[in-house]
């Protein structure tokens, strides 16, 4: 714990929302943070009692000096933080990477305005919206727009002066239709600026409004038979109205509202931002944040919210979001929506990130596999409730054939990957008979028993293939040497792929897609695959050997001899009596070419 006296800062700091900063003994701002209550906040980091995780008492032993600021409500602690992280970058903070710029579409303040994208903004009094975490999705605005809309692309100072002088031509694109030529007042400021609106409205998602006009403009150009007028509004109504379809997910009743929602795993976290408007996506991002203090993930969630609303400016009164946050303000409404359209709108923000997060991930392990096998022995570890990773887990299989030939094998997973040089397998010896418990018993007794005579590192995990019987047999003969607490073993039924545990009667049941569950099958695949072959060749051979040894003069000692040195019956039959003479004697010899020959030994 820190030497600073907190107890003489605390003094100090009030029961008031704002923000805490603290700094280390070269007085350098290390960690920022919010509270709804200063001094309860602060106050929490240094009681003794209080678990800390190892990355916060480290943060709390460097604290040197408290700095504080009271704000009136809690929401503008929440904008303070964010600005302030965003400007010092402490190193305990969180990292938000979002190291992109992103594109706006900008409305130029002038006379008979443009409307282009830019990725730099000018406070000159333009109108920019965004920004758009999809270039493909702001192009296909801005097509909408060119496709529907005849705006002056030139960059002219087109003054009522400048015109009214005619100081300019029309050019090409007056030609052939993509401008109204306003340089030369073939198209007045107000039809203009009429068209400027209804982008407007399109870009803040109000493209119902916009439609809803340029269906009375057809209607009553079609009533006073201006057909032309008609088909040429009526083709900008198709063009809408596909975009429409489009571009709306929910009810248009849903206006003005923010969507976010979180996937984190222990390094990072992901979070994605949906605004809706109208029942219409217009802005969607989703960024990455490395933790540095083991953050939970309502405080990553109200860190986003605040990235992410002065990022794009929102003014909505409503955030949906996937679980309750602790966050008071009289002008926000939290919602955790149950069912409805709020909850697609939630469902599909969970979509996004998820795949984001998956992506992320797997571009991280492809550059540094340790990652992933980190990752996936925590997964297994917390699946599992172990308590520690399993870094060598070991997986056991019993063989036989109508209870003869029964074997044993053993393979083992380090790192959560086959280890096939330390695979090994068992001859049954105490086994009399078709006794698939005792079996069990047996190689793990032995294989146990052998690693604590030569001091090797005992697996953090044993799988059994089998349910509640081959576990019970495999936990006897760990009690047996000792180790049954030191190990962890579990069995895997069959059928259900259940996992039992011992003393627990109720199997538990992993989701068929885990990780996981795929490694513990892989395991119990590889033990079965390897236990069979080596069975297969033992059955081989003793199908072999009965078959010789029922030859009339020909002993189980003869017919070991003849396998071991000619490996396979059809070598020896296919041996010369020459050959067979110099491991039998004559009367053997005979006989053995007869039998092959399908002749009667004389």
């Amino acid at each position: 714990m820190s030497s600073f006296d907190y107890k003489k800062a605390l003094k100090d700091i009030p029961h008031k929302p704002g923000v805490y900063q603290y700094f280390d003994i070269e007085d350098k701002l290390i960690y920022i943070g919010k509270a709804k209550d200063l001094r309860n906040r602060v106050s929490s980091y240094f009681v003794q009692d209080k678990q800390l995780n190892g990355k916060t008492r480290v943060l709390v032993s460097k604290i040197r000096r408290i700095q504080f600021t009271i704000v009136d409500t809690e929401i503008d602690a929440w904008l303070l933080e964010n600005s302030l992280i965003k400007k010092h970058q402490p190193r305990y903070n969180i990292m938000l990477k979002d190291d992109k710029t992103y594109p706006w579409i900008v409305i130029k303040k002038e006379p008979f305005p443009r409307v282009f994208h830019t990725r730099r903004m000018v406070k000159d009094g333009s109108t920019y919206l965004g920004p758009y975490a999809s270039v493909g999705m702001m192009h296909t605005i801005l097509d909408l727009i060119k496709e529907t809309y005849t705006l002056r692309t030139c960059n002219l100072p087109l003054t009522q002066d400048n015109i009214n002088a005619g100081k300019f031509k029309v050019c090409l694109e007056y030609q052939i239709g993509n401008c109204k030529g306003p340089c030369q007042n073939y198209q007045t400021k107000d039809d203009y600026d009429t068209n400027i609106a209804e982008i407007k409205d399109i870009l803040n998602g109000k493209i119902g409004n916009v439609i809803k006009e340029v269906k009375q403009v057809v209607k009553t150009a079609a009533e006073e038979l201006n057909f032309e007028l008609a088909h040429s509004y009526q083709k900008k109504l198709n063009v809408l109205e596909k975009y429409q379809s489009k571009s709306t997910v929910v009810s248009s009743a849903i206006t003005n509202i923010d969507v976010v929602s979180i996937a984190s795993d222990e390094r990072y976290a992901f979070v994605n931002y949906l605004k809706v408007m109208n029942g219409a996506i217009i802005q969607t991002q989703t960024i990455e944040i490395k933790k540095r203090l083991d953050e939970s993930d309502e405080e990553l969630l109200s860190i986003a919210i605040a990235e992410f609303r002065t990022k794009f400016k929102s003014s909505s009164r409503e955030i949906i979001v996937p679980f309750e946050i602790p966050l008071d303000d009289m002008n926000l409404k939290l919602t955790v929506p149950k069912l409805g359209e709020k909850k697609k709108l939630l469902e599909l923000s969970q979509k996004n990130v998820l795949f984001f997060k998956k992506e992320k991930l797997n571009q991280y392990e492809k550059l540094n596999p340790e990652l992933k096998t980190e990752r996936v022995l925590t997964q297994m570890k917390n699946d599992l409730r172990l308590t520690q990773l399993p870094y060598h887990i070991e997986c056991f299989d019993n063989s036989n054939f109508q209870g003869k030939y029964p074997v044993s094998a053993i393979v083992v997973f380090k790192d959560a990957k086959p280890s096939k040089k330390d695979y090994r397998h068992f001859n049954v010896k105490t086994v009399e008979g078709p006794n698939d418990f005792a079996t069990m018993e047996e190689a793990v007794y032995r294989r146990y028993k052998r690693m604590l005579d030569e001091n090797q590192p005992l697996p953090q995990l044993i799988i059994i293939d089998g349910g509640k019987g081959q576990l019970s047999s495999a936990v006897s003969s760990l009690k047996k040497l000792g180790i049954d607490k030191k190990v962890t073993v579990i069995g895997i039924a069959k059928r259900l792929e259940e996992l039992y545990y011992p003393n627990d009667s109720l199997p538990m049941y992993l989701d068929k897609k885990s990780e996981t569950l795929k490694i513990i099958q892989h395991l119990r695949d590889e033990a079965h695959r390897f236990g069979i072959t080596f069975h297969r060749k033992k059955r081989d051979k003793g199908t072999l050997k009965t078959e010789l040894e029922a030859i009339e003069g020909i002993g189980k000692s003869t017919a070991d001899k003849l396998l071991k040195h000619f490996k396979s019956v059809k070598r020896i039959k296919e041996a010369s009596a020459e050959e067979l003479s110099k491991l039998l004697n004559k009367k053997q010899v005979v006989t053995l070419v007869n039998y092959f020959n399908g002749t009667e030994a004389n």
